[in-house]
């Protein structure tokens, strides 16, 4: 179950904010950006309480963090995020590894995404459909004002209700249940909030989807798609289970699409790799995806045959069977030789072949052509690594921190590299900033601490230390504050 650390009930209000539904008259008003729920939580406090739940949700949720999937999700979200109106901070999207249809956004711009929402899209479209609808929530600033209009209607418990709608996030069944002991005579007037709301994120999301160069008929066609899907099942998905998809909407959705000339795509290939990924690295098993993927390559079953043949790939990897994998991905990366998917995986083959001279060869190349790209640094450090070549690895991912200072992947393998080389008042330190990332900044101060008696004789090192724990004193007291 979800549970969620009291510091965090006591300031979040994340919301889930799925494709919902509703069947009331929609009032087609724009709300008055700027004013709406300003009066509750100011931009800077919206993005304070986003960042210590990501954390909160990096500790407690199967965030899937594989660099290749983190750049295609966010890759395509920003596709969407350049062309909306009213963004006021950088958005971030993730994946969470769970096969339920489900999808949300919550304060600061984070939006996640179930993985079996995207193995269950059949076109970037439709996957895209549903981050403008999560990215139109945030720019309308919904969470703020559903706040607001809870605060002159519940002038009560706000622990009780946040620790029911935080879990709600996550876990529909075990949220509403919560919901509904905390906030019984209230759950109307809440209920019919969200619907406008729904609604206003249905007609920005569209129009955004259309903007941005997808089919907007992509938007209804997965709304039908779920209601038909799941119309006779016992247990509906996450989503629907909180917000159903009666005919009404789905129809609603139809004729604003029809606002809009429609854009039918080819099928893409950063799509279809991306859930070749997922099916094959974490679904079902891999002997099982060998026969299912080699089947689908025989029979021609397939929307683009590469990503076909990265799936099967990535299976007899997954099955320990390098060779028959680095066979084919050889192939698909010598006729795409900037193919973060494929190069990936590939390096991946290579440690477990210690063939180190190979991979860094790959990598420095593509590291020339892409610096400071996540997908590069990570794989080239981590092959520098092995190949015991840490000061190298070292630099890479210092470098690479450098401009993405929150890379929680960067910072755990950077703990590994210097383990393995030895330097343990900089592993300690390392360690401290990735159980900050994941908000607990008590353990974090005591891994400075650890690492401060392993740095005697290194007065810049230890200044810098001391300097980190202020911080994460301020950072923790910082949210109490709020």
């Amino acid at each position: 179950m979800f549970k969620l650390k009291p510091l965090l009930i006591a300031i979040s209000l994340a919301a889930f904010t799925g494709l919902a539904s509703g069947a009331e008259a929609d009032k087609n008003r724009l709300p008055e950006i700027g004013t709406a729920g300003g009066s509750i939580l100011s931009l800077d406090k919206e993005q304070q309480i986003g960042d210590a739940l990501k954390r909160q949700l990096r500790g407690s949720q199967p965030i899937i963090n594989d660099p290749v999937l983190m750049e295609y999700i966010n890759d395509l979200g920003n596709q969407l995020v350049k062309n909306a109106i009213d963004v006021n901070y950088p958005f971030d999207f993730f994946l969470i590894n769970n096969k339920e249809l489900n999808a949300f956004a919550f304060f600061g711009g984070h939006v996640g995404v179930h993985s079996g929402l995207l193995t269950t899209a059949d076109n970037e479209s439709e996957l895209a459909s549903v981050l403008a609808h999560e990215i139109s929530h945030v720019t309308q600033r919904h969470l703020a004002r559903r706040l607001e209009s809870q605060s002159r209607t519940q002038p009560l418990t706000m622990a009780g209700m946040l620790s029911g709608v935080l879990l709600t996030l996550i876990n529909p069944t075990v949220g509403m249940a919560a919901l509904s002991t905390s906030m019984a005579a209230q759950q109307q007037a809440g209920i019919n909030y969200t619907r406008g709301n729904e609604k206003e994120a249905d007609r920005v999301g569209i129009a955004l989807l259309a903007n941005s160069d997808f089919d907007p008929q992509a938007a209804p066609q997965f709304f039908a798609k779920m209601a038909e899907q799941y119309r006779y099942k016992s247990k509906p998905p996450a989503m629907l289970l909180t917000h159903p998809l009666p005919e009404s909407r789905i129809s609603d959705a139809r004729l604003r699409a029809q606002n809009f000339a429609p854009n039918p795509q080819a099928p893409k290939l950063s799509f279809e790799l991306a859930k070749a990924r997922i099916q094959a690295r974490y679904e079902g098993n891999p002997k099982d995806n060998i026969k299912s993927f080699n089947y689908l390559i025989e029979k021609s079953r397939y929307k683009l045959r590469p990503a076909a043949e990265y799936a099967l790939a990535l299976s007899y990897f997954e099955d320990k069977q390098y060779q028959q994998a680095k066979t084919i991905l050889i192939r698909l990366f010598n006729q795409d030789k900037t193919n973060l998917f494929y190069a990936d995986t590939l390096s991946d083959v290579y440690i477990q072949l210690k063939q180190f001279k190979q991979g860094i060869g790959m990598l420095s190349e593509l590291n020339l052509l892409m610096p400071n790209n996540q997908v590069v640094a990570l794989n080239y450090a981590n092959l520098l690594m092995e190949a015991k070549k840490y000061q190298q690895a070292a630099d890479i991912l210092n470098d690479f921190l450098l401009v993405k200072p929150d890379n929680f992947l960067a910072y755990d393998l950077l703990t590994s590299v210097y383990r393995r080389h030895g330097k343990t008042a900089l592993m300690h330190v390392n360690r401290a900033e990735t159980l900050a990332l994941l908000g607990n900044y008590q353990r974090a101060i005591d891994e400075l601490q650890t690492g401060y008696e392993f740095a005697d004789g290194k007065p810049l090192l230890q200044k810098r230390i001391k300097a980190r724990v202020l911080q994460f004193q301020e950072q923790e007291n910082s949210l109490k504050r709020l």
